[in-house]
């Protein structure tokens, strides 16, 4: 890809006197040069992007929410997924246009900052790192449960439950080795969604065969929507959560390596790979078990469901295969959310020292530790359905104005607006995406959607303290 110049530069100060930094000066296929001579690397390749956002989705939607949705909607929660996929691709398409135009780091906040202004920005890029928090905290709670699943397989009785303390645990680990540098958790990111996705491909083969039975057993009889109509679309709105990976791969664009082809790959393709894993499993799970039976096994209840299945080394590979899982979520998570943190301190939006990269790894350590430390506090509360609906709530108005930005963009086609993938359909395709968006969010807990909401006003009420003189592409 060319180098990108930027005709329109940001402007403007915050409280503290601080201005956005000047675009950058180059944007090319191996890095990102900044005019005070900061260097992102780009260090990631189609397999590391599609890495990111398969292993981000893989992780809750077959792991975690298994059990959880077949309570909500039965059968039915089939059809649940298939609609958070839906809405997925739907944002994904223009997702991919904008980071073709714009391959930095910071996502949906960057595109909605330079396509709609400052306000809309500060609003979602705030939300976006906060909704990455909460995502990653539910990714370590899962992470948890599934490793106290391991001691009660192993038969070790503890006076209390680990979940909570092994959460804690592993996101301060995973905090520290991706200060180290986003090459290292790349590379562990691919083995272990490698390794995931042969398992999982394995296991379920193995389930769709039982459930048709070509063993010689005799599935649970299910009826579809045994829960009716109306909690498919809640159980969508809770497990929208699973979807959050491919607009994380566009979260570290600017570390991805030729932008222009692998952007639009990854995000598409880790859609559309994930959304059968999902509806499979479901169908996989309930054949076993019934839905009312699995819902009662919670978080863990595919490792049952293995169980049922496969016997003990069933249960152990899917142990397994779930800390894995919920891991590789939690460290993609982690990542993401340092760098909104280093996008919003690039435009002044947060102190500048959050944007400070180290020079020996050449990573974004504050960053790392403001989205770090925040994410402990809410792993402390535990509450799995809470957090995962305050991550689907801020991402989905997040998904909802990207669409609308880049039919704001097409609009006013500035000169420096020059994607090398536009999206089929327009504006249909991204008007219907926005529409789909906003309206999942109508299904929520009203706890969720209250907490979204106050977290928006809070974003915005700090732009108008902090930032309120400050001007992005957007707004001139």
């Amino acid at each position: 890809m060319a180098e990108q110049p930027v005709d329109v530069e940001p402007g403007g100060q915050n409280v503290a006197g601080e201005a956005p930094a000047a675009e950058p000066e180059a944007v090319t296929d191996d890095t990102t040069v900044h005019d005070d001579d900061v260097e992102l690397e780009r260090t990631i390749g189609l397999v590391g992007g599609l890495a990111i956002g398969i292993g981000t989705m893989i992780g809750a939607g077959i792991f975690v929410f298994p059990g959880l949705a077949a309570n909500n909607a039965g059968l039915a929660a089939t059809v649940s997924f298939a609609i958070g996929g839906l809405i997925a691709l739907l944002v994904a398409l223009p997702t991919s246009e904008l980071a073709t135009a714009m391959p930095r780091s910071g996502g949906g906040y960057y595109f909605i900052s330079r396509g709609m202004g400052t306000a809309y920005g500060a609003i979602v890029g705030l939300g976006l790192w906060l909704g990455l928090m909460f995502a990653s905290a539910f990714y370590l709670v899962g992470l948890g449960h599934y490793a106290s699943a391991v001691f009660a397989e192993l038969g070790v009785g503890l006076p209390f439950s680990p979940v909570i303390g092994i959460g804690l645990l592993f996101g301060a680990a995973l905090t520290v080795l991706s200060i180290g540098g986003t090459e290292n958790t790349a590379k562990l990111q691919n083995i272990v969604v490698g390794v995931l996705l042969v398992v999982l491909t394995a296991f379920l083969s193995y389930g769709v065969l039982d459930a048709f039975g070509v063993f010689g057993r005799t599935s649970v009889p299910e009826q579809f929507f045994s829960r009716g109509y109306f909690p498919v679309l809640t159980t969508a709105a809770l497990v929208f959560t699973s979807y959050l990976g491919f607009a994380q791969v566009a979260t570290v664009a600017g570390e991805i390596k030729r932008p222009g082809r692998n952007l639009p790959l990854a995000m598409v393709g880790s859609v559309l790979v994930v959304t059968v894993f999902y509806v499979v499993t479901i169908f996989v799970a309930t054949s076993a078990f019934g839905a009312d039976r699995l819902g009662q096994f919670g978080e863990t209840a595919m490792v049952e469901v293995a169980r049922n299945l496969l016997g003990l080394p069933g249960a152990v590979a899917i142990l397994g295969a779930g800390l894995l899982a919920t891991f590789s979520s939690a460290n993609a998570s982690i990542l993401s959310a340092s760098r909104a943190v280093y996008a919003l301190s690039r435009d002044a939006l947060l102190p500048r020292k959050a944007s400070e990269v180290n020079l020996r790894y050449g990573t974004p350590h504050v960053a790392l530790l403001a989205a770090g430390g925040p994410i402990l506090a809410l792993v402390a509360t535990g509450q799995v359905e809470l957090l995962a609906e305050v991550a689907s709530f801020l991402h989905l108005i997040m998904y909802g104005l990207m669409c609308v930005a880049l039919i704001v963009l097409r609009r006013r086609n500035p000169e420096w607006y020059s994607p090398s993938y536009r999206v089929p359909g327009y504006p249909v395709l991204p008007g219907v995406g926005a529409l789909a968006s906003f309206g999942l969010i109508a299904f929520m807990q009203p706890a969720s959607i209250g907490i979204g909401i106050v977290i928006m006003i809070v974003s915005f009420l700090w732009y108008r303290y902090y930032a309120a003189d400050v001007t992005l592409k957007g707004d001139i």
